[in-house]
């Protein structure tokens, strides 16, 4: 059946295409910022081609489209695409072109590509100037011909800014903004424009609420060797911030002003930018107003990404403390999960809301971390799914139940996830869950050397899977914001390879106080889906004379599920291995069970294999 709305806004967009004479036109996910998250007013890619997910990218012409994405929403793009007439090209799969590569290989020359940069990425920009110079297309980046076609967007997000105490972050702004002045007369910078919303949030010790789920608001911070320009949206600002402005010496410039004011900003000296954490307009704002001024523009990573990913010991002592009462809200709500099981009428929206209303109770409570999944049966297999009112499937007393979430809480942010058998399984079920179940525990348990990266350990999660010739399309884990983002760079755990020099030259070493998960999973479209979560601490080991060793320690302390555990498929290193987790998350969640009933359970339900 035809998707007539979906394809009655895609002909209205292809006549302002004709208009702006544009042949084809690319509409990614992301905000001003690329942000993981972005407000509805960004919602434009979800708009115009009816797929709903957090990532992907629909690209037009006057005769096709096609719509991009990753491994996590194949299922869900399959079905939300129906009728659209937009081809679904599937990221990674062998044969699958990249955006690039299509466009090098359809665009005819001297055609033209347009595009909002705002929303594109300079690195992303850059890379498709590259490859479509050769049949000499322009790129029109100025181009949001969205507006003229949805026109009731919503409006851009604007919330109140607040202040956090210096004490609750460790370190003041002041404090981390010599750090990076430090780093800015390190590569003879005299300028350094920050784009990306949590680090602007992590360094000047503010937060926000204009990204969903993100504790951060729309802004730009400019700095010079004496001065500090925040760019913000003045109806945003409360006295408490001015005043903290004004305290802290940074100048408040209205948001919108960004590209004019770098127009007119008299620049002394290289401004020092990250390519990929600035969008395609203001870079090249950037680059040609530096160049009027016979000033450079240096290329380099964000200093602040690896500061902030590399948490400081009242940051680390906050998050443990954080993780430990979360995991025991997600042990009491998986505990009246099974426990009701097949006694109390259940559905994912509603238990949903049950387990959400709990992590809400918890002391220091801000926001949910992300949308909270929670699927039962066949809908779990697609990673990113999403229940509501109106689709949301009943619960047996059966099969699997699986539950991602987490919370932002005054001292840390949290994500878990667990897959909880609600009564009898078949032993293919049961062998998905424990090779999850060990895998999770192989990357938990390994001790690596300095200088180890996400991609040097990946292979210790997948190797169970592996042996039994089964994979996980997804990376195995990502960071975590301190108070901030649920997904964080520049760490992160996945074997995939750089797919260009420059995304292999930002691949990040493990360093103690960083906190990353370790999350495989098994994804069977129309039966089921397996995941399990952990969050880890790197932590030193031991310095030998071979070097300085590194390793994880649990932050998530939630019992795995006996029931759904089947020795047959574990070594005795492995039984040990989860005799130890689950003995250990007993001893620490005990005293924070609220009844004997709980207690009795999580005794139960952490007992010996």
């Amino acid at each position: 059946m035809e998707n007539q709305v979906i394809r009655e806004r895609l002909s209205a967009l292809r006549t302002q295409m004709k208009s702006a004479g544009i042949d084809y036109y690319m509409i990614p996910s992301g905000d001003f910022h690329n942000s993981e998250y972005a407000a509805e007013y960004f919602h434009t890619r979800a708009w115009f081609s009816g797929f709903t997910g957090s990532s992907g990218t629909l690209v037009l012409s006057q005769n096709w489209a096609g719509l991009w994405t990753d491994g996590r929403y194949f299922i869900q793009a399959e079905r939300q695409l129906e009728g659209t007439g937009i081809d679904l090209f599937r990221m990674r799969e062998k044969d699958v072109p990249t955006i690039k590569a299509y466009l090098a290989e359809h665009m005819s020359e001297r055609q033209v590509l347009g595009f909002d940069g705002r929303v594109v990425s300079t690195q992303f920009g850059e890379e498709l100037k590259e490859a479509l110079s050769r049949k000499e297309i322009k790129l029109r980046y100025d181009q949001d011909l969205a507006g003229k076609v949805w026109t009731d967007r919503p409006a851009l997000p604007c919330h109140p800014i607040y202040v956090l105490d210096d004490a609750l972050c460790g370190k003041s702004f002041a404090e981390k903004l010599s750090d990076i002045r430090k780093v800015m007369a390190e590569s003879k910078a005299r300028a350094h424009l920050l784009c990306k919303l949590d680090d602007i949030a992590w360094l000047t010790n503010l937060r926000g609420n204009d990204v969903e789920c993100n504790p951060v608001f729309l802004s730009y911070l400019f700095i010079t060797e004496k001065n500090c320009y925040l760019f913000v949206q003045f109806d945003e600002l409360t006295d408490e911030v001015r005043h903290y402005a004004q305290e802290s010496g940074i100048t408040l410039v209205e948001y919108s002003r960004i590209l004019s004011w770098i127009d007119e900003f008299s620049f002394d000296g290289a401004t020092l930018v990250d390519k990929n954490n600035i969008n395609y307009a203001v870079y090249r704002t950037l680059k040609a107003s530096a160049q009027e001024n016979s000033a450079g523009v240096r290329e380099d990573r964000n200093p602040t990404e690896l500061m902030k990913a590399v948490k400081n010991e009242t940051e680390l002592k906050n998050i443990r403390e954080v993780y430990l009462k979360d995991s025991a809200a997600l042990t009491r709500f998986i505990c009246w999960m099974k426990t009701n099981a097949g006694k109390e009428d259940m559905d994912e929206y509603g238990v949903q809301k049950r387990l959400d209303g709990m992590r809400a109770a918890l002391p220091g409570f801000i926001e949910l971390s992300f949308t909270t999944i929670s699927a039962y049966g066949p809908n779990a297999a697609m990673m990113h799914y999403s229940a509501s009112p109106e689709t949301s499937a009943p619960i047996r007393a059966e099969g699997f139940y699986l539950v991602d979430s987490g919370g932002t809480y005054y001292g840390g942010t949290t994500d878990v996830t667990r897959t909880i058998a609600m009564g009898p399984l078949t032993q293919e079920q049961k062998k998905d869950y424990t090779l999850t179940a060990i895998a999770m525990l192989h990357l938990a348990d390994t001790v690596f050397i300095k200088g180890c990266t996400g991609r040097n350990v990946d292979i210790m999660a997948r190797e169970p899977m592996w042996r039994n010739h089964m994979d996980y399309k997804c990376g195995t884990g990502h960071g975590i914001g301190y108070m901030l983002n649920v997904h964080e760079g520049p760490h992160n755990i996945s074997y995939h390879k750089a797919e260009t020099a420059a995304q292999a030259a930002r691949e990040t070493a493990l360093m103690p106080g960083m906190i990353v998960s370790d999350e495989p999973g098994v994804y069977k479209a129309g039966q089921y889906g397996i995941r399990i979560e952990n969050i880890l601490e790197v932590m030193e080991d031991i310095e030998t004379a071979d070097g300085i060793f590194y390793k994880f320690g649990h932050l998530t302390y939630v019992p795995l599920d006996p029931d759904a555990m089947d020795v047959t498929w574990m070594t005795p290193s492995d039984i040990e291995a989860y005799n130890a987790y689950q003995s250990e998350v007993c001893k620490r969640l005990t005293p924070l069970m609220q009844n004997d009933e709980e207690r009795a359970w999580l005794a139960s339900q952490t007992r010996a294999l």
